[in-house]
């Protein structure tokens, strides 16, 4: 077993490798949805059956990556700049700054996370498909802090080494602080008495992590503090970079010239801004909170980018990252949320008046 187990992850870590520009791999990804499938409401599970292919088998993993794995299609490349967020005169650790300056592109992930709400509050059929996917895949990415940051295209152009290996400091990121979690997790190999948990489990290599985020975490480190995950601010985000803007309408000269049938999710809906306070998310608010951490964790003042990579397997770089659970926290995070979007945007009003809004859903067994 133990042979399996170490050959599956060194399959993991190369398939990854190759896709190292991914935000949290394909892996952070899945699990971030594994962490939202645990929380959803019955009826919103249920939902999933008719809104995903048949082969999701009525789970959010399976397509949590979809968004990474077509964004290089001729048809799909104009998604390319929605899977970040850059704020002009950001370079952590020496300058933090998150939009106060305006960002590089006003379509990115914060007005991305707004249309594709907004698609799946609104839509059904193959539209709702679509939007869940990139729904599932950008509330990942937004979680990832360095695709909050510009500096070195996200870390991809610093150079680094992890457990001995050249890589660079955006998969130290989004896989190998991962992969070298679940390979030296020792416990939460056996089943939970929570059926709530064990049912949205896959019998994934990373199960182990999710099970030991979400009991140890989730129902226990933040335990008094994960219901405010999903919160936003009373007045919304009101920044107008993250409004449906009217110059994405299709008759505008400033409109992309693509086809027209591969962006559903941007050529429909308000021609003119709308208030996200209507809709159950708020990505700046949460970029806000996250971004800090590329400051202190990521590039942290001592970081040097001068002379041989540095090795950033020390305890001096990840002991506090380790300590604090950094990544495990963003993870639940962004899973949490998702779970929240999604009760609040399919979930049953009786289900909904009975239970809240299901993040509460471990009570339930």
């Amino acid at each position: 077993m133990r042979i399996y187990a170490s050959s599956l992850i060194s399959s993991l870590l190369c398939a990854l490798q190759v896709t190292r520009v991914l935000a949290w791999g394909v892996a952070g990804h899945q699990i971030v949805a594994t962490i939202a499938q645990i929380h959803l409401l019955p009826s919103v599970q249920e939902q999933l059956c008719d809104i995903l292919p048949y082969n999701a088998r009525c789970h959010l993993a399976p397509y949590a990556a979809w968004a990474d794995s077509i964004k290089r299609k001729p048809e799909w490349r104009w998604t390319s700049s929605l899977h970040y967020v850059n704020g002009i005169g950001d370079h952590p650790a020496e300058h933090c700054v998150f939009g106060d300056q305006g960002w590089t592109s006003e379509k990115n992930l914060l007005s991305a996370l707004v249309n594709v709400t907004y698609e799946t509050k609104n839509y059904g059929a193959e539209r709702q498909d679509t939007a869940v996917r990139f729904l599932t895949h950008y509330l990942g990415d937004l979680h990832m802090p360095m695709h909050l940051s510009g500096r070195d295209r996200g870390g991809n152009g610093d150079h680094v080494k992890f457990e001995g290996r050249s890589t660079n400091l955006h998969t130290v990121w989004d896989t190998l602080l991962i992969t070298q979690s679940i390979r030296t997790l020792s416990n939460y190999t056996r089943p939970l008495p929570s059926t709530r948990i064990e049912s949205a489990l896959r019998g994934s290599i990373f199960d182990p992590y999710v099970r030991w985020i979400v009991w140890e975490g989730i129902r226990g480190w933040w335990a008094d503090e994960y219901l405010a995950w999903p919160t936003c601010p009373a007045d919304g985000d009101l920044d107008p970079s993250l409004l449906i803007p009217h110059n994405l309408d299709e008759n505008s000269p400033d409109f992309p010239v693509h086809s027209l049938a591969n962006q559903a999710i941007f050529n429909v809906g308000p021609k003119t801004p709308i208030d996200p306070v209507d809709l159950p998310i708020c990505p700046l608010a949460w970029a806000t909170t996250l971004h800090p951490l590329n400051c202190q964790y990521v590039w942290p003042p001592h970081y040097d980018t001068h002379g041989k990579p540095p090795e950033l397997d020390t305890p001096k770089y990840l002991g506090p990252i380790r300590d604090q659970h950094v990544v495990e926290h963003v993870l639940a995070m962004a899973g949490v949320r998702l779970a929240a979007v999604l009760n609040t945007l399919l979930g049953g009003e009786d289900e909904k008046r009975a239970l809240g809004h299901g993040l509460d859903a471990l009570a339930w067994e």
